[in-house]
Formats: C-alpha cells, structure tokens, sequence
C-alpha cells in the first residue's frame, strides 16, 4: 500500500514509518525537517518536507496515496498546536484528491481510558495552558468524524499494557521526583498498522472504556 504519514518526526510518527517499512508498504513521511528522518535508509521511503498550514504542500503529499494516517503533535515553533487545522487540511485534500482511507492518533479521552497517565502529568505541570491543547484534540476528532472519510480515530493511551510498552520517568529533573509513566508507542504504531486492512473500527475511536 502507499502510506503517507503527517508527523512523521514524532515517536509514533518513527516507529509507524519503520513497522510500515518492515511490512512492504511504500512510505512517504511528511515532515517540517527532513534531516530528522536521515536514520531510515530503504528505497520504499520518500521524504517529503512541507508544513500542514500550507494547503499547496498537503495536496501534494496526499495525491496518489492510498492511505493517510495522522501522527500530529503540538509544533515547538508554533504557539498553538497544529492537530486541529493541519488536520482539516489534510481532510480537504484527502476529498479533493479521491483518497478515502484515514487513520488519525489523538490523544482525547483520558478519562475514558485505563491507565492513561501521559495527559494527567501535562495537566499537573501545565494546567490551564494545556486546556487550549485539549480543546484543539477536541476539535481534530470532530474534523474527522464530521467528514465523508473511512476514519478511524487511535487515542494512543488505551495502549498502556501492550507487549512493546515501556515504562520511563519523566517529570521535573531528578529523577527520584519525577512521574513513572507507561508509554506505548510502538503498540500504538502496531495497532494503526493493523486498521489499513481491517474494517473493524471503520467509524470508531478504539481505546475507548465503554
């Protein structure tokens, strides 16, 4: 399958390219820096540098493609964080361009998921900042759940006990003090991997606590 990847420098974004390599797929990751990405070397990868913001750069990167999975994250150069709009953009390209597939990482719903402590500690250390963050998640989900698309919505920390789960401090500086988290990244990779030939959660968010 051809795969474009949006945010494809972050830790998902990473691991999605090398499991997707892994498994045949032509990959084209999408990204502001280029030279982030030079640890892949594999002839099925195309590296393409753009910005979300620029409706030109979306287009092209979505043209020809069969799937679309969206690993945005909040842009260090940025004030705001780039989910909600980058996401309307690739949606718009996506129907414009006749490519139907989604699949899009969120981080929404903490409390709807099992041990899902990543946004529990953003909200101790950053509080009222992150609630403009959380509001732009919310938005992101409705872009995509608004849309005419085959979407499926992955909220990466229901995936806290999977098999490549990794356990790591993070928090304020010594160590002893800081927050003891469960990260699963490459479950989380393996999971959106699964969804490009499985109809399962067409229209659903997985991770959810019913």
């Amino acid at each position: 399958m051809k795969v474009v990847i949006f945010g494809s420098t972050g830790t998902i974004g990473k691991h999605l390219i090398e499991q997707s390599l892994e498994k045949g797929h032509q990959v084209l990751a999408f990204c502001r820096d280029a030279e982030k990405l030079n640890i892949f070397s594999n002839p099925n990868l195309k590296i393409k540098e753009g910005d979300v913001f620029n409706v030109n750069d979306v287009e092209s990167a979505v043209k020809g493609q069969d799937i679309v999975i969206i690993a945005l994250g909040s842009g260090k150069d940025r004030k705001s964080v780039v989910r909600s709009q980058g996401t309307k953009n690739i949606i718009a390209a996506m129907e414009d361009n006749g490519v139907n597939r989604l699949i899009c990482q969120s981080t929404l719903g903490t409390y709807e998921s099992n041990n899902n402590l990543n946004f529990f500690w953003k909200y101790i250390m950053f509080g009222w900042y992150l609630k403009q963050i959380f509001l732009d998640h919310e938005l992101q989900e409705r872009y995509v759940k608004n849309s005419d698309l085959n979407w499926t919505i992955v909220r990466p920390g229901a995936f806290t006990n999977g098999e490549k789960t990794e356990l790591y401090r993070h928090g304020f500086g010594s160590k002893a003090k800081s927050l003891k988290l469960k990260i699963s990244r490459a479950d989380v990779a393996d999971f959106v991997l699964k969804q490009i030939g499985n109809s399962r959660y067409l229209h659903k968010s997985p991770g959810l606590s019913y």
